[in-house]
């Protein structure tokens, strides 16, 4: 069921990050923990509560019986974030914990309410890391943050498509389940209508990483919109900036006043992208790359594991906004030697990638139409 964090998460980062290959895969285990009690669907939910079948199916259910489409990215499609739900009053379900299962898309009863919990839904987010480190074996745990924050991402705009008042995460890990490396708490429905920038819940239910390649250089307004997205999402402990190609190549970042883009590295960082991101050549190609970076080599475990789950979060934002200004986009989340800031000419282990975001202006399937 649920893995526990490493002994040694600073250590497992630096491993993550070298540039020591994986083996072969091993097997990933079963996709859903072994909840216990019978399955439970999810009932209609009232005019006043917080609708938890539609709030799952917009964030975390499967959409194929293999699991691996979902609304929150994943690498690999691996899908290794296992959810508790801990209900309240306001909730089409009754008050308690429940085990989710995605992939059938019904709950099972972990327990009765608990004492002092809050109104609405709280969706507290662990791992199973043997499904990651079947594929990516010693990269896995930077993987599994990152999984971690979109799956965040996903409820929280779930959360605002259903007109739920404004949800709050909780990014830091290890909360009242030391399990848990995150929370999401959904209130119930506010007595108003979602605001205009809400999603819709076609939108949720359509997002999807793109196939490569993803070419084309986003237009200044959409890079700006991006890169903003990311950065509010993003917290104190992250840098944001954007990889282009193009007549001026080099990184770009949202101005301090917020009205434009402004330069801060001249020439071509795609190439040293691709061979950084596992050896992916087409992200030498692709319009752009949204970078987070920061997380240095000498961070604690509550520092790597806050910036991971930003980064995740942020990226999952970022991405939904990049669809609105129409572009294709792809996470990226397995970084080995990245150290950009070393690459610039900063001294070396301060200011390492952390998550990226391809961007394109046509995706693969326009690229391949004759």
């Amino acid at each position: 069921m649920n893995h526990p964090e490493p002994d040694d998460l600073p250590a497992a980062l630096a491993q993550a990050r070298s540039a020591r290959r994986p083996g072969p895969d091993t097997p990933a285990g079963a996709a859903v923990p072994a909840w216990p009690g019978p399955p439970l669907a999810l009932p209609e939910a009232g005019p006043a509560d917080l609708d938890l079948d539609a709030l799952l199916r917009l964030s975390l259910a499967a959409a194929d019986e293999a699991g691996r489409l979902r609304p929150a990215s994943s690498a690999g499609a691996l899908h290794p974030v296992d959810t508790v739900l801990v209900v309240g009053d306001g909730c089409s379900l009754p008050p308690g914990r429940y085990g989710y299962d995605p992939l059938r898309h019904r709950v099972h009863r972990l327990g009765g309410p608990v004492d002092e919990t809050p109104p609405g839904l709280t969706a507290e987010l662990s791992v199973t890391a043997q499904r990651t480190a079947s594929h990516y074996a010693h990269r896995a745990w930077p993987l599994l943050l990152l999984d971690t924050g979109h799956a965040a991402a996903a409820l929280h705009l779930a959360a605002r498509a259903l007109g739920a008042a404004e949800p709050v995460a909780r990014l830091e890990g290890h909360g009242a389940d030391a399990t848990a490396l995150a929370a999401v708490h959904v209130p119930p429905p506010g007595p108003t209508s979602p605001p205009p920038s809400a999603p819709t819940p076609a939108e949720l239910l359509a997002r999807r990483s793109d196939p490569p390649p993803l070419p084309g250089t986003p237009p200044a307004d959409a890079l700006l919109a991006v890169l903003t997205t990311a950065a509010r999402a993003g917290g104190d402990d992250l840098r944001w900036c954007a990889a282009v190609g193009g007549p001026r190549p080099g990184l770009l970042e949202a101005a301090p006043d917020g009205a434009g883009l402004r330069r801060t590295a001249a020439g071509e960082a795609r190439p040293t992208l691709a061979a950084w991101a596992a050896g992916q050549a087409w992200i030498a190609d692709a319009g752009a790359v949204l970078l987070a970076r920061g997380c240095p080599a000498d961070a604690d475990a509550p520092h790597i594991r806050r910036t991971h789950l930003r980064a995740g979060y942020a990226v999952h934002l970022a991405h939904l906004t990049a669809r609105r200004h129409g572009l294709a986009a792809r996470p990226v989340g397995s970084w080995q030697q990245a150290d950009l800031g070393a690459a610039l000419g900063a001294p070396p282990g301060r200011d390492w990638i952390v998550h990226a975001l391809a961007l394109g202006t046509r995706h693969a399937d326009e690229e391949n139409t004759p």
